[in-house]
């Protein structure tokens, strides 16, 4: 495989994609890391995921530089997801040993029964190129911590960060522990049929079906993106265009959670258009933001702008050669048009009017996806209600963007089914054994 430098359009290396002596080989050394893994103590588990921590961030500068080498995002950008990473393998270490005591009861005459909360075994990890590291971080952490050994396997043209990631690991962790297995498509497909206990697979809904399909019976769990409703009030802060134009611009609007798709109920359309187009003008492509990721990222952004039937297309100032592709926000657009309905996936808003609060709503519910979407008002008592009404696994409230290790990521309809974040997240990787045992009386001692 050529990888390809989205900064330039430059090949900046070669990689071979793992086939099936590769895949074998991963699965098989995870395998033989799963018994000793497993039966560490949850301190020492913490011990060894905190080691790893430390030397994400001793080697920080070589994570940035592999960040920004397969993706063109800005040394800052990066920067913050290495130290976000560094956190979760902290903050994971630390919840496997806080984790809620397992049940434990009389529930049966004569009868004593208590859950054990026991690590799924192998877990195969595919994430997407749009945050290597740290959906890698996502994934990993919690099965790590949980007590499965990972094969990690990235994205084709980010391998980078992985790779750098299972050489620390095998230092921190001990072998096997975390494999990386950088390829294709089809390693991707021949790690889900490896015969692993677990995949768990961040992508597109296409990718996601694919997986699941393959898998059988082999336990899955999926983000697949997100098409997030913004929802404008009357009587929104000061910021909130400002605000929604650094998030949807943020890794060049490469986000399963960006804002998307602005709705604005009542008078106050045009106004709203205006104030976000101005804000957007000031996010520069090349500047406060990098390219699209790849050529097929690229031609399917420019398909989908191709064919929308906006009859208002405000574009900012930026490079618009190669993979860079500038600011955008479409106005006066049809309900069904394809900037609304797919995932743009791009630095690009489009801004939908509503006659009334109901009707936002309505269309804010009109797409498939449901992975996150953010309500903007000064009226918090109306925009909590709206939190409720709406069916996205995250919900923000005059912010967007604003996750924490502690918060929990989830997807609904076709946006997923499986938990990011949190110590919910732990569950993911974890499966329940009851144990029942009938009390035996012990029969009394002879003087």
């Amino acid at each position: 495989m050529e990888l390809i430098d989205p900064r330039t359009g430059g090949v900046r290396g070669t990689q071979r994609p793992g086939r099936g002596g590769e895949v074998a080989a991963a699965v098989a050394t995870a395998r033989s890391a799963r018994a000793d893994w497993a039966a560490l103590t949850p301190r020492e588990r913490q011990r060894r995921l905190t080691a790893l921590a430390e030397l994400i961030e001793r080697h920080a500068d070589a994570y940035v530089a592999a960040e920004c080498a397969g993706t063109g995002k800005p040394s800052a950008e990066a920067s913050g997801e290495v130290a976000e990473v560094a956190d979760l393998f902290r903050f994971y270490g630390g919840a496997v040993r806080a984790a809620t005591a397992p049940a434990a009861g009389d529930y049966l005459a004569g009868h004593q029964s208590w859950v054990r909360w026991e690590p799924v075994g192998v877990v195969a990890a595919v994430v997407p190129w749009n945050y290597p590291l740290l959906m890698a971080g996502w994934r990993c952490a919690p099965a790590l911590a949980a007590g499965n050994p990972v094969v990690l396997k990235p994205a084709e043209t980010t391998p980078d960060s992985a790779l750098l990631l299972a050489e620390h690991a095998e230092q921190a962790l001990g072998p096997g522990v975390l494999t990386a297995l950088p390829g294709d498509r089809e390693t991707g497909r021949l790690l889900v049929g490896a015969g692993c206990d677990l995949i768990a697979f961040t992508g597109s809904p296409a990718g996601g079906a694919d997986v699941a399909a393959r898998a059988g019976l082999t336990p899955v769990s999926l983000e697949l993106g997100g098409n997030s409703p913004v929802l404008v009030l009357p009587d929104a802060p000061a910021d909130t265009w400002r605000q929604l134009a650094a998030a949807c611009t943020y890794n060049a609007g490469q986000s399963c959670a960006a804002p998307a798709r602005v709705i604005v109920p009542g008078p106050g359309y045009e106004r709203a258009v205006a104030a976000l187009a101005a804000a957007m003008a000031e996010r520069h492509s090349g500047r406060d933001f990098g390219p699209l990721n790849n050529p097929d990222q690229a031609a399917r952004y420019d398909r989908i702008l191709a064919a929308s039937g906006a009859k208002a297309v405000h574009t900012a100032p930026g490079r618009d050669d190669g993979l860079w592709r500038p600011a955008t926000v479409l106005a006066d657009l049809p309900d069904d048009d394809p900037a609304v309905v797919e995932e743009v996936f791009g630095p690009l808003l489009t801004v939908q009017h509503a006659e009334t609060l109901d009707a936002a709503v309505a269309l804010a519910e009109s797409v498939p996806q449901a992975l996150a979407a953010s309500v903007w008002t000064t009226d918090l008592s109306t925009g909590l209600a709206l939190t409720d009404r709406l069916s996205a696994g995250e919900v923000w409230l005059n912010c967007h963007l604003a996750q924490s290790a502690e918060l929990p990521h989830s997807g609904r309809r076709s946006s997923g089914a499986g938990t990011d974040l949190s110590v919910l997240a732990l569950r993911e990787y974890q499966r329940a054994k009851t144990v029942t045992a009938r009390l035996l009386r012990s029969a009394p001692r002879g003087g």
